[in-house]
């Protein structure tokens, strides 16, 4: 009779080791995949696992192919809405398509992040999905594309998601969305408004998706035949607080400017704070616009006028994408298009 836990039901490794007539240790083996086993001792363990349904962990469950395949989706800040959204889209694709999805939030930190895709890789996750903005430096372009082999290797599969692609011959999925065309879109919107001096409250300088936005504001002054003043590109971070520390800091340098375009729609938020309690009105003193177009952005007074990126879809169609590769199929390289959203935070400016 084999034996079972003290403390629960459950099936022990000892029990699936007597069922299938090896030592434990030969059946941790099997489970790991990190040691050379013998085809006919591989077979009775692995029928031992599925008639006992055992599950020691995840990654042993998962490379039984006794459980739910897994979908890893690692993203910066969990709190973020335009993250949350794609974790949202991510999450309904992959249950649709039979997938667990598993969320990780490494909170900037490089060292989580790697550990965490290692796991996964462990794990035999079906891929791993990086989202968000990064520093395009040759130390992440080394660093992603050994995630990426580490990962190709055991079968897995590394999707960027808004992050800069490797290059030619990587192991990897981009997904991309209009960065820099959706703030030149913007910004030659208010620009047609009139507005000629437009501060721009923009992210960290080494960040990619920052980085966009800021090119696409420096675009649509130099289609329009101007040269905008660089005292009013000002750098923080994509949250409410920067947004707001920034705007206070423009009134109180005195900078002179009709309208504001923030790198996100929390920056903008942040940014009227700011300008209601300095007694301005918008869009009648200054005009403000955002980007990202997340949901609470039709609800602030007045509604805001921003970029609306595709975060949903974006999520579901890194799943689709990934999910329904073959080996043979070519690396996938895809970009989304972005459009302006013209809400009544933006007016002509003397009205």
């Amino acid at each position: 009779m084999t034996r079972k836990s003290e403390d629960s039901d459950r099936s022990t490794i000892r029990d699936v080791a007597a069922r299938a007539g090896v030592s434990a240790s030969t059946v941790s083996r099997v489970l790991g995949g990190d040691y050379p086993v013998s085809a006919a001792t591989r077979e009775r363990v692995m029928r031992a696992v599925r008639e006992m349904d055992y599950i020691a962990d995840a990654r042993a469950k998962a490379i039984a192919g006794v459980g739910t395949p897994t979908l890893a989706f690692v993203l910066e800040d969990i709190t973020g809405p335009s993250f949350a959204l794609m974790a949202h889209g991510v999450e309904r694709e992959a249950t649709r398509l039979g997938h667990l999805c598993l969320v990780c939030s490494t909170e900037g930190d490089v060292e989580h992040e790697l550990q965490f895709v290692e796991m996964m890789r462990a794990q035999r996750a079906a891929a791993v999905i990086l989202v968000g903005g990064a520093a395009d430096t040759a130390e992440y372009r080394e660093r992603t594309r050994r995630m990426a082999d580490s990962l190709a290797s055991a079968g897995s599969r590394l999707v960027l998601c808004g992050r800069p692609p490797l290059g030619p011959g990587a192991p990897v999925t981009v997904i991309e969305y209009d960065n820099e065309g959706g703030a030149f879109a913007l910004v030659a919107h208010v620009l047609a408004q009139g507005h000629r001096r437009v501060l721009f409250l923009g992210g960290k300088a080494d960040h990619t998706t920052a980085q966009g936005r800021e090119r696409g504001y420096l675009a649509a002054h130099r289609a329009r035949g101007l040269d905008p003043d660089p005292a009013l590109v000002v750098n923080g971070d994509f949250t409410r607080d920067s947004g707001h520390r920034l705007m206070r800091r423009a009134l109180k340098d005195g900078l002179e400017f009709t309208a504001v375009v923030a790198a996100t729609d929390m920056v903008a938020a942040g940014a009227l704070t700011a300008l209601h309690e300095a007694g301005l009105d918008v869009p009648r003193d200054v005009s403000l616009a955002g980007y990202d177009d997340i949901p609470f952005a039709r609800d602030l007074h007045p509604a805001l006028t921003t970029v609306h990126v595709p975060y949903e879809e974006l999520g579901r169609l890194a799943v689709r994408t990934v999910l329904g590769r073959t080996p043979e199929s070519p690396d996938e390289h895809l970009l989304l298009g972005t459009h302006v959203v013209v809400r009544s935070s933006v007016a002509p400016t003397g009205t």
